[in-house]
This record gives C-alpha cells, structure tokens and sequence, in this order.
C-alpha cells in the first residue's frame, strides 16, 4: 500500500497545503519546529484515528480556525480509498471512508497501516508495561479485526468490573455480578493473550536478525511475551479457565484496591540482549538498537497477516544514529512507502526519493 497525497486545511501548523508522495522514500526536510512532525502526525491520525503527540484530540485544530481537515488518497494492492478526518475546536472527530461517515472510529483501523518511529519510542523499552502493550494493541489492531474485537470487549468489561469493585461492594449481588464479569474477561482476554502471544512469537526471528546486523553482530535480541498464563502451554479452555480461578484467587486483593489485579492488562513484553533484561539494565544504545529492531519486524509482521507494506513513519531517527546505521536503516526501506523527516539529508543511498522542504507550514517539493 501507499499513500498517494495528503490534503491538510488548519491542522496544526498548516492553513492550506498538501502534498503528493512518491511510492519509496519521501524526505521532509527542514528547520527544527518548521512543521516536519505535524505532517507526520496526519497521516498518522489518518491511519490509526489518534494523535502521536497528544490525547486533547482539538490541540490538532489551528489556533485561530473552527476545524481541522485532514484528506488521504491512499492505494492498496486490489482497492483505492479516500480517508478525510474531521476534528473540530472541541476535539470532536469525524471519520470518512470513500465520502461515507464512520459510525466508530475503530472502523478506520485496517484500511492505513502505519507503522512510526521517533527517538522518543525509546519509552517502548525503557519505560513502563503499559507502553509495551501500547505497541502491541496499535499493531495488532490494524492487522486483525479479531484482536480489535477482543480487545474492546476486555476493555469494557475490566471498566466495568472496576466500577463495580470500587462503588458496589456492600450490595447483595457483588459476587455474582463479579462472577459474569469475570467469565466475560476470562473470554476476551484469553483471544487478547492467544494473539499477542503468537505475534511476539512471529516477529522474534526478525526482530532478532535485525538487532543483529545493527548492531554489527556484536549483540542477541530475544523476546518474550510475559503473561500471568505462562508461557504458552495453555490455550483456549483451559486457558479461560485459568483466567477465572486466577481472578477468584485474587478477588480479597481486587476488593481491598478496588481494582483488578490480573489479566492481561497487566502483561508485559521483555525484551533481552545477550541475555540481559534491557527493560532495566540496558544502556540507551542498547535500548534505542532494539526499539528499531521491534518497529522493522514489526513491518515483516504486516506484510505476513495482510500480504501488503504499511507506510513507515520515521520522525528525526537519523540524527539519533552514526552513519553505518543510518545507511542500513535506509537501505532497510526499500519497497516499502517511507515517509522520513530530518534537518539535512546526505545520504548516498543510490535510488530514486522524493524531496520535501518544508517551512513555516508550508510543502515545498524539490
């Protein structure tokens, strides 16, 4: 797939302006704060239905206008669609599919597969669980309609056993209301851990050949998928059914904090090197080496369960990178629709790309 143009109209920094992309590397460059990200950030917006950078959905409206506009032609193997965003000075969105209006946003999910990179994904490993299931939620939701299902269906009921932890305690029916919501988020969640479990396991060989070369040979990337069910050797009933005995067992601590204690909400990604745990011990390059090692075998992922490239986002990576690694970042690009912002680009990678200068929210082509 590709991006064919992107239109924006008081998005962010842009009044009126657009752009048509090349199929291969497109180069955005310009001064730092010039508008490089928040074209990045639409077409981001445009595949995945939310900002990168904040959750106030009407920080994306220009400051002086009543609505921002953002409209995608976008070309996949067997079909063509147009994708417009609408988001007002309230932060109200309103989501477009070929001129017709989505009933839920999710329903954008699966037509723009994206897939980003920026130095601050650095937070991927170093930071909490949360971003680590934050990476796996966004991928799996464009690749599968299932997961998305699931997903949504765990998370609305985890909400509303929660509430009912913290505000229906004393009421007669507790327990048997926790009893439904537990069967309820043994069902989903065993789909969500099913699935995230076998994704960690297909992009691992890829993940670890490209930490590998990045790192020049001298470093082994493992990955595991680390879940109050073990490591795999459950599934289906009887994986729901380890859900629900784990969720009774803990249901004393659940009442005291209100909240709910296991799941996979509570799940994580480990990520090793030479079998060192880099969550906790690794050095920034170390962490940085294995955050783009994820994000390609993130795309080897995409190609598997779509059988098409998502557009790869790579927002001010090179600056982060010595030239070895920058030329094999680039060179790890080809076939795929990249979009790349930087100050300066002066790397001999001896194919054809698209330059874009851009400054004061304006898309110059070059």
């Amino acid at each position: 797939m590709y991006i064919q143009s992107v239109g924006l109209k008081d998005f962010r920094s842009y009044a009126l302006d657009g752009a048509d992309f090349s199929r291969g590397l497109n180069v955005l460059k310009g001064r730092n704060a010039a508008g490089k990200t928040n074209l990045l950030e639409a077409v981001y917006v445009a595949g995945v239905g939310k900002s990168l950078r904040t959750n106030q959905d009407r920080e994306l409206v220009k400051w002086d206008a009543e609505e921002a506009v953002v409209k995608l032609k976008l070309v996949k193997k067997n079909s063509r669609h147009d994708i417009e965003i609408r988001i007002d000075q309230k932060g109200k969105k309103r989501v477009l599919i070929d001129g017709i209006p989505m009933v839920r946003m999710a329903e954008l999910l699966g037509y723009l597969n994206i897939v980003f990179f920026s130095p601050d994904e650095l937070r991927l490993i170093k930071e909490g669980p949360a971003e680590r299931r934050r990476f796996l939620d966004i991928s799996l939701c464009q690749q599968s309609r299932v997961y998305l299902k699931n997903l949504g269906t765990y998370t609305k009921a985890l909400m509303q056993r929660n509430k009912l932890l913290k505000n229906s305690y004393n009421r007669d029916s507790f327990r048997d209301m926790l009893d439904v919501f537990d069967v309820q988020l043994a069902k989903s969640g065993a789909q969500v851990i099913e699935i995230r479990r076998r994704f960690v396991e297909n992009i691992s060989g890829a993940a670890g050949a490209w930490h590998e070369k990045i790192s020049g040979g001298r470093e082994t990337l493992t990955l595991a998928y680390e879940s109050i069910a073990g490591s795999g050797e459950l599934s289906g009933a009887a994986l729901i059914e380890l859900l629900i005995k784990k969720m009774k067992g803990d249901r004393d601590k659940d009442i005291e904090t209100a909240f709910t204690n296991s799941g996979p909400h509570r799940d994580d990604l480990k990520v090793a090197v030479n079998g060192i745990d880099i969550r906790k011990f690794g050095s920034q390059g170390q962490q940085r080496s294995a955050a783009l090692s994820l994000k390609l075998a993130e795309i080897e992922s995409f190609k598997i369960e779509t059988g098409e490239s998502p557009v790869l986002l790579l927002d001010d990576v090179l600056s982060e990178l010595d030239l070895k690694r920058q030329e094999n970042l680039i060179a790890a690009t080809e076939g795929i629709q990249t979009i790349l912002t930087c100050t300066h680009f002066d790397i001999a990678i001896g194919r054809e790309f698209a330059e874009y200068h851009i400054t004061d929210g304006k898309i110059i082509k070059e």
